[in-house]
């Protein structure tokens, strides 16, 4: 390992002191349900808001009282709350690593360091240690079943009490859980981690892949995901240094997922440009670049999956300009949200630890508008792309969906990837069949989906039929009298065009006018999700 900013140890000795680590983290039950307990839901709503102030009340409060939990309650105000705590109590609570193993692993620095990752490895004779390095719990249930890690990355603006450095690994986001659990849960022969960050996406990724590649431009950032690969046992992750494709030219993947430094950033003197969120390209020219080459590295019927920020300039749209840069790749591409570009000044200048109020947040506020005004951008759009490379021989028609889903998605508790992956083989499927072929369909309502029907006071036909989604995106479909009996009688025992038959003689109109009216809507309906195909 290198002797950059506190990671130290050889790898050898590494692989000696973090299964010492994982010891310690097991006994104490260092878990995200644990922490929770301890401090209660108030508490824990408070610090995903950034505020550790309830936290720690209730830990003094119950200090007395800790009994079992003292050695939890110590990690977790050493490296969550971020605060100083006696060295005999971290001793305490690392029995197998111990304080010096602690020191020379990076997590640990004498209470009052400057710089408490510069200084992790001076002696530890003060009576007091504070955390030199970000370390906590993350759980996660997929298709295949629950995670309990543990991740590593660089203190945040709590802990330091200050602004981030450029150079900051950042840890579990929510931009980072929102790709995770995005991801396709089906096998996969090898698989891309395109800036790989802290190494949360490749570990994700090894649930359904023996053969990871992550990348990154930060050696730092490596540094930091093989640890952690390390810390959790888990094997198949193979790291590589460069930026974007550059370190794996020439190669492809049957998937590459990336949560990309997609943040558009002013590039003039002064504006930090912080490694996790800026890939130092002007505006959107970055997911432009990864959108644009993934092609290049997609085996055939490969899927690239990421996060991205896309411009609206002057009257252009944001989402097809998207569409542009997939060339001829399959795509689904959805925004989640849009802003206004003061909004988004003002989230990503506070992001990096810069307080409204203060001279620096406001140069900082022209700078970004000033780069907006630039090129005439008036909004910023959120999403997620999905890119697919065609089969060599394509038999079905192509994936071209391109929406806005703003509002609330399903509730249920399924990763949306398990919903991508079920759309994804529907439309294949459907695609492939003529009209007369999905006619001939016996198809099911999913069990998620609901039908709502709104009347005007005493009237005897419904104003409005709604179909409503309970998972995946959430969807709710208007019906008109055609569609809504369709759906009705869709229960697996009729085909699809026996229903519509029966249909057009109850609505006395022609037979085969309401079938080209209605089989467009149920392959839509078949591609959301909402309409279940039979088991092959």
């Amino acid at each position: 390992m290198s002797t950059e900013r506190g990671i130290r140890p050889s790898a050898a000795r590494t692989t000696d002191l973090l299964p010492r680590l994982r010891s310690d983290l097991t006994r104490a039950k260092f878990t995200v349900g644990s922490l929770e307990e301890l401090w209660g839901a108030d508490a824990a709503a408070a610090l995903h808001r950034g505020e550790r102030v309830p936290a720690r009340r209730v830990l003094d409060a119950r200090r007395a009282e800790h009994g079992a939990s003292a050695d939890l309650a110590t990690l977790a105000e050493l490296f969550v709350l971020g605060f100083d705590v006696p060295r005999s109590e971290a001793e305490h609570a690392l029995p197998a690593l111990g304080v010096d193993g602690a020191t020379e692993l990076g997590l640990l620095a004498p209470a009052g360091a400057a710089d408490p990752v510069g200084d992790a490895a001076t002696a530890l004779d003060a009576a007091s240690v504070r955390a030199a390095l970000d370390l906590r719990p993350y759980t996660f249930t997929d298709a295949v079943g629950t995670v309990e890690w543990w991740i590593l990355s660089d203190l945040g603006e709590l802990a330091l009490g200050h602004a981030l450095g450029e150079h900051h690994v950042l840890g579990v986001g929510g931009a980072s859980m929102t790709l995770s659990g995005l991801m396709l849960p089906t096998p996969a022969a090898r698989v891309l981690d395109l800036g790989t960050g802290c190494g949360i996406q490749a570990m994700h990724a090894t649930r359904f892949s023996a053969h990871v590649v992550a990348t990154d431009i930060s050696e730092r950032a490596l540094r930091l995901a093989g640890l952690n690969v390390e810390l959790n046992g888990i094997d198949g992750v193979e790291f590589r240094h460069g930026s974007l494709f550059e370190p794996v030219a020439g190669e492809r993947f049957d998937r590459i997922v990336s949560n990309p430094p997609f943040v558009i950033t002013p590039r003039v003197v002064g504006v930090p440009e912080y490694e996790y969120r800026d890939g130092g390209m002007v505006g959107d020219a970055l997911v432009e670049a990864v959108v644009r080459d993934a092609a290049a590295h997609l085996e055939p019927g490969g899927v690239a999956q990421l996060l991205g920020n896309w411009e609206y300039r002057a009257t252009d749209d944001g989402l097809e300009r998207v569409r542009e840069w997939a060339g001829g790749l399959d795509h689904w591409i959805v925004e989640r949200e849009r802003q206004r570009i003061t909004e988004y000044a003002e989230t990503w200048i506070r992001d990096g630890g810069t307080r409204p109020g203060t001279p620096d947040f406001d140069r900082l506020y022209e700078a970004w508008l000033d780069d907006f005004d630039a090129r005439g951008v008036r909004e910023i759009g959120f999403g997620y792309v999905l890119l697919r490379r065609p089969a060599a021989a394509r038999s079905v028609a192509p994936l071209a969906r391109l929406e806005r889903r703003h509002g609330a998605l399903g509730n249920d508790d399924a990763p949306l990837g398990v919903h991508f992956a079920a759309c994804l083989d529907a439309h294949d499927r459907q695609a492939a069949l003529g009209d007369e072929e999905v006619a001939a369909l016996r198809l099911t309502v999913a069990g998620d989906v609901t039908e709502e029907r709104h009347f005007w006071p005493g009237d005897e036909h419904p104003t409005a039929m709604l179909l409503r989604q309970g998972g995946g995106f959430g969807r709710t479909i208007g019906l008109d009298t055609g569609l809504a009996a369709l759906v009705g009688a869709c229960d697996g025992e009729l085909p699809v065009g026996a229903i519509i038959d029966a249909v057009a003689q109850l609505l006395d109109v022609d037979e085969s006018e309401l079938a080209a009216e209605l089989l467009p809507a149920v392959r839509g309906l078949i591609d959301d999700g909402i309409l279940l195909l039979p088991a092959e």
